[in-house]
């Protein structure tokens, strides 16, 4: 520690130099905190215990619907309390962009996720009378100028009607909010009648793309799950019920294997980064050779010259990991209010993504210092003196 001071004037000895590095790392370890948050919510097992909803999909694929004959016999199953079912319907107002999500949806489906849509009782009721009626997202509503009694087509991206046509017209009779402030990105849902889409489409007929379940224990839910599963054992509709968290990675896991994307990203980018900062480290040792040998002529040892090297080279990789990893810990709060509903929530960064940083910025540090440091320590007083 009584060297601190040494340490932190050669770090700031090109101010500019520094700064810039300093902010290549910050970069660095910003995307290592998201692309671990990334990573891990997609990786995240699929724990049944304590689940307050399951999710029932097709074993093969989310993209297989399920029969609607299932219902009935996943309502028998002890312990369900209610199901609900939806199917991904793809279409777009007007533009392919802006991509909104829109869903046929079950007449009980807003009160399986009372927590996640909140409509007056008005809209409610007005919502389950109409046949083409439907609720959006006010943050959806707003986007597009949308209000109360307007009538809204949507071009079917995958769904055609059974006269061949791809417009579909729908009724907004409901505008709803979400109450959890960090599941807004809700808001930009579109939801339909489910018996709507069933009876105008051209390819499917009763058909659900997937049940929403609700358990009266959820302590009991890795047993209503197998028992659900076993509906369909052997069947050509084999089910899988796990998490909401777990489907929902896998619904956005159809784009590519996220988790080696993401490391394949920070890979890259860790790679690059040692190549910046171990040149920064060589070009700061190399002009201070006189400045080391003055300090070895004023007694210090070999190793001493070896750790203020080695110290200052970890004191910049730490200083900008620790805020990059700080900026990650703030950014991963909003991007959950920004994606909820289209993608898995970015579990925080917790000691155990803190640990891991740490222990990299300093295997980091050590790398790109090691070398510079090893010059700095074999330095002859006379020949750096003289400029040998």
């Amino acid at each position: 520690m009584k060297y601190l001071s040494l340490v932190w004037a050669g770090l700031w000895r090109r101010k500019t130099r520094t700064a810039f590095t300093l902010l290549s790392v910050l970069a660095a370890f910003l995307l290592f905190g998201l692309l671990g948050a990334v990573r891990s919510a997609f990786d995240a097992g699929d724990q049944l215990a304590g689940a307050n909803r399951l999710i029932v999909s097709s074993r093969l694929s989310i993209t297989q619907a399920l029969p609607i004959a299932l219902l009935p016999r996943i309502q028998a199953v002890p312990g369900v309390k209610e199901v609900a079912w939806a199917n991904w319907f793809g279409g777009y107002y007007q533009h392919p962009t802006p991509f909104f999500p829109n869903f046929a949806v079950s007449n009980n489906y807003l009160a399986v996720y009372h927590d996640l849509f909140a409509l007056p009782p008005a809209q409610a009721k007005a919502f389950a009378e109409t046949q083409d009626g439907a609720v959006v997202g006010a943050a959806l509503a707003k986007q597009f100028g949308w209000k109360l009694g307007q009538r809204i087509p949507l071009i079917a991206g995958i769904f055609p009607r059974k006269d061949g046509s791809n417009g579909w017209t729908f009724q907004i009779v409901g505008i709803f909010k979400t109450p959890n402030a960090r599941l807004k990105g809700a808001e930009q849902d579109f939801l339909f009648h489910w018996k709507y889409f069933d009876e105008g489409n051209a390819y499917m007929r009763n058909l659900a793309g997937w049940y929403v379940v609700t358990l009266d224990n959820p302590a009991r839910a890795g047993d209503v799950a197998r028992a659900i599963d076993a509906i369909s054992q052997n069947s050509d509709h084999e089910t899988k019920t796990q998490t909401e968290q777990a489907f929902q990675a896998a619904f956005a896991k159809q784009i590519g294997d996220i988790g080696l994307i993401a490391g394949g990203i920070m890979a890259a980018v860790f790679f690059t980064l040692l190549l910046l900062t171990g040149n920064t480290m060589a070009q700061a040792v190399r002009e201070r050779v006189p400045e080391l040998a003055v300090l070895k002529t004023l007694g210090f040892q070999d190793g001493a010259v070896l750790a203020l090297v080695l110290a200052e080279s970890v004191t910049l990789i730490l200083l900008g990991g620790v805020l990059g990893m700080g900026l990650a810990d703030l950014i991963i709060p909003g991007l959950n209010t920004a994606l909820a509903g289209a993608f898995p929530a970015l579990p925080g960064l917790g000691w155990h993504g803190w640990l891991s940083a740490l222990g990299l910025m300093l295997m980091i540090g050590l790398v790109v210092g090691v070398l510079p440091a090893l010059r700095g320590m074999r330095l002859k007083i006379v020949d750096a003196l003289a400029g040998r």
